[in-house]
């Protein structure tokens, strides 16, 4: 697997460590974030399912350039 560390949260506490990565050879982002509350994962499921094999995280605002830079490494792995 050739996972691309992108970033972890500036702000991030003691193994609360929301953190970016780009898989080069599956093509995938890959979030670490928090879990989402009941609250959360209701509202989402109002949108439709979530199966089993996945799961809703949360991810600062403040990350938004750490995602970009994803993107960025997403587009250039596909030239």
């Amino acid at each position: 697997m050739a996972l691309r560390f992108i970033g972890t949260d500036p702000n991030s506490v003691d193994g609360e460590c929301p953190t970016v990565w780009f898989d080069k050879d599956r093509h995938e982002f890959v979030f670490q974030g928090w879990k989402a509350d009941e609250e959360l994962r209701a509202t989402c499921l109002e949108t439709g399912p979530i199966p089993p094999s996945e799961a809703v995280v949360r991810l600062p605002a403040r990350m938004a350039q750490m995602i970009r830079e994803a993107c960025d490494v997403a587009e250039r792995a596909r030239l």
